[in-house]
């Protein structure tokens, strides 16, 4: 079979002929793209002689308005780049050669800055190639950086002024990027970052550290990847050391008096969707061919794409097409599509070729491997599962069930023959006691088997969960009451008239004078009721005296009394008030740690005991106890999110002891229920309000005498007047902490 390498050297007259054609079409019909908005694809580096490192800046269009500046304290070289945007996946690159320490990447409102670190102050050379921009950073001379330092350092000892740290901060994006903002005194201080592990390390220069901001903040319960933060001074400076959680990335600006550190978790590489439709990329061209060769074509376009395209000798036939500023990629789709070819890459090679071709080679090489499998001598592997169960783990890769199979060294099953991650003549089996996977299969396939295991037996997650029950009331109540009696005798002629506050008063006082009357023939004396002595007869109090009778219901009310004994009449008064104010405050708060989908049950309270009737067999009844549960509890299932979320199905309540019913047949608790049953998803470490029951209870009662009771002034002393109000209010709250493995 023959093949056509397009860029190789070797190359028939005929095919150079072909190649230089292709180019003189390329240069006349490429047409180059207008962006609106430019794209920084990609950054490399290479070392040159001399300690010198060249940088390469990949652009989707040649960059317009590039501009460079430099810093000296630290030494940087910064590159702006109007109207583009990154699609960089990291925006840290370290390099370490020369003079050149990392490079930094970002970008914001429709701009991107490139920031290259530098261990010493440099020279640099610009230039723009293409769509790439191209950075030359010389080395630099170490003994005129150090001397320049030393200058520096001593004009501000003479004549500036040092700035100090006023305040730092911390504070979580609303990406879950952790923001650490230091605040100065006021501008001209500087700072140099840079990475260790998962530390980074900022030295701070020109600005004092106050003695108050030297400290060490734990930051864990912001849910981001920064942990600890430590600050302290060091020499004319302060030294900032933050401990992250990797995988993450940090970027530093600073904006007037301000320098941000932003640490961010670090973006996880997208899965390409193959149902998704192709983004092309490759620079734009024009082509309009009438009639040409389909190898031309091909050989055209890997000129213009700078890659090698080999073309199976099975591609023949001519194409016409006219294409206006189309991506490169897309116009070999095209071509391809149109004459049913296919390609594979490999690197910096696509193979093109008939689909029937491609398909056939692929299907010979899937079919040999298939044999391959088949005559491969098996091995036996012993794979120790360390977090989960070997059974399950086997379950999943036979995806069939078990025929269980108990030995006398621990529980085993063994399954053959089975489909699913194993081959035809593949078995696995298992041992309980151990909790070890036995897997016996092609080399290849027991491979692949421990990469599975690897990734399926892992450490599940924890998650502590805590809620609050708060139950809180307020009473508020008050009363005016009053207490208002005549009584007294006399003689209407022959009669004798008796009042007071009932007819057993006024009895009371009659029977005094029918007895006076028979024993003396004078009716009097005789004592109001509640007196006891002389010729009184029977029983009476001084409620029996009191025409009106509405004292306050509050215990120990403040109260005054007054009366007044005249010749034949006798006025009782007493006016009595209470007032009565409460708040009370009960916090319960059940906490409890479980793991990822397992559900967790913690209950704390007392069984209050209760009598109940039972009939026997017999007709009798039979005394026997029952139990009524008053506890705090709290049952859970979280369930940890792709992004970091936790859902939870939970059920919480909080009973109480209110008191006993009481009937012929015995005495019965009385449960005050609190519960709620619910769902919900919440960030981790955020606190979230479940809901709640609010109860406002509002009571005005008068009670008085009819018309009495409505006079101004006087009225008081016919009338109870009771003011109560009574808010009570229910609130649920939960808190999920997503346990770091590091603290466990």
């Amino acid at each position: 079979m023959k093949w056509i390498i397009a860029g190789a050297i070797q190359r028939t007259a005929a095919q150079r002929f072909g190649a230089a054609f292709g180019v003189l079409l390329a240069s006349f019909f490429a047409v180059p793209a207008a962006h609106a908005e430019n794209v920084l694809q990609d950054i490399g580096y290479a070392p040159l002689a001399g300690g010198r490192v060249q940088i390469t800046l990949k652009l989707a269009a040649p960059p317009a308005g590039a501009r460079a500046f430099t810093t000296e304290t630290p030494p940087r070289i910064a590159l702006d780049f109007p109207d583009t945007r990154s699609t960089l996946s990291q925006r840290h690159i370290e390099v370490g050669s020369g003079a050149t320490s990392g490079i930094n990447v970002a970008d914001a409102g429709g701009r991107t800055r490139v920031v290259v670190d530098l261990y010493r102050a440099s020279t640099y050379e610009t230039r723009a190639d293409g769509n790439n921009f191209v950075l030359v950073v010389n080395n630099g001379n170490t003994a005129n950086a150090s001397a320049a330092i030393a200058a520096g350092d001593q004009t501000k000892s003479v004549g500036q002024t040092t700035q100090e740290v006023s305040n730092i901060d911390f504070r979580r994006g609303k990406n879950g990027e952790g923001r650490i903002v230091i605040t100065f005194s006021g501008e001209g201080s500087s700072a140099d970052l840079k990475r260790q592990g998962d530390r980074i390390l900022l030295d701070i220069f020109n600005a004092r550290l106050p003695t108050q901001l030297a400290q060490r903040l734990d930051v864990l319960d912001f849910a981001t990847p920064v942990q600890f933060i430590e600050t302290r001074s060091k020499g004319g400076g302060a030294h900032m050391e933050i401990t992250a959680k990797p995988p993450f990335e940090q970027l530093a600006y600073q904006t007037g008096n301000q320098y941000i550190v932003e640490v961010a978790p670090a973006k996880e590489k997208e899965k390409k969707d193959p149902n998704a439709p192709p983004v092309y990329s490759g620079s734009r061209v024009t082509f309009d061919f009438q009639d040409i060769p389909t190898r031309a074509v091909l050989q055209l376009i890997a000129q213009m794409s700078e890659l090698n395209i080999v073309v199976a000798d099975s591609v023949t036939g001519n194409v016409t097409l006219r294409l206006n500023n189309v991506p490169w990629d897309q116009a070999l789709d095209i071509v391809l599509q149109a004459k049913g070819l296919d390609k594979r890459q490999n690197g910096n090679v696509i193979w093109v070729a008939p689909q029937k071709e491609i398909a056939d080679r692929e299907q010979a090489i899937a079919d040999a491997k298939l044999k391959l499998e088949q005559v491969s001598e098996t091995i036996t592997e012993y794979i120790p599962i360390s977090y989960g169960k070997a059974k399950d783990i086997a379950d999943l890769l036979t995806q069939k069930s078990k025929q269980g199979n108990q030995g006398g060294g621990g529980g085993a099953g063994t399954q053959a023959n089975a489909s699913g991650f194993l081959s035809e003549r593949g078995r696995v089996s298992y041992d309980e006691r151990t909790n070890t996977l036995l897997v016996v299969d092609t080399p290849e396939k027991v491979r692949s088997i421990r990469e599975l295991v690897v990734k399926l037996d892992k450490p599940v997650q924890q998650v502590l969960i805590e809620a609050r029950v708060v139950v809180a009331t307020d009473n508020f109540s008050r009363e005016l009451g009053a207490k208002f009696g005549i009584s007294g005798a006399t003689t209407v002629g022959s009669n004798v008239v008796s009042t007071s506050g009932n007819l057993n008063g006024s009895q009371y006082m009659t029977n005094q004078a029918l007895a006076n009357r028979l024993a003396t023939g004078d009716p009097f004396p005789v004592l109001p009721p509640g007196v006891s002595g002389g010729t009184a007869t029977g029983t009476s109090n001084l409620g029996d005296r009191l025409n009106v009778n509405l004292p306050t219901s509050t215990t120990n009310a403040g109260s005054i009394g007054l009366s007044v004994l005249g010749a034949n009449v006798l006025l009782d008064l007493e006016l009595s008030a209470g007032q009565t104010e409460g708040r009370s405050e009960l916090i319960s708060s059940p906490r409890v740690v479980t793991s990822n989908q397992q559900e967790a049950n913690i209950t704390q309270g007392q069984e209050i005991p209760y009598s109940t009737i039972t009939s026997s067999g017999g007709g009798n009844s039979l005394p026997t106890v029952a139990f009524k549960d008053a506890v705090l509890g709290l049952k859970v299932t979280p369930t940890i999110t792709a992004d970091g979320r936790v859902f939870l199905n939970l059920d919480v309540k909080k009973d109480a002891l209110a008191g006993y019913y009481t009937n012929v047949t015995g005495s019965y608790p009385i449960i005050d229920k609190r519960e709620m049953t619910t769902s919900v998803l919440v960030d981790n470490g955020q606190t979230v309000v479940l809901g709640g029951v609010y109860e406002f209870d509002k009571q005005d009662a008068v009670t008085k005498v009819p018309f009495l009771g409505d006079l101004p002034g006087l009225g008081a002393f016919f009338r109870n007047v009771k003011k109560s109000n009574q808010k009570a209010e229910l609130l649920i709250f939960v808190t999920p902490k997503i346990l770091d493995e590091n603290l466990r």
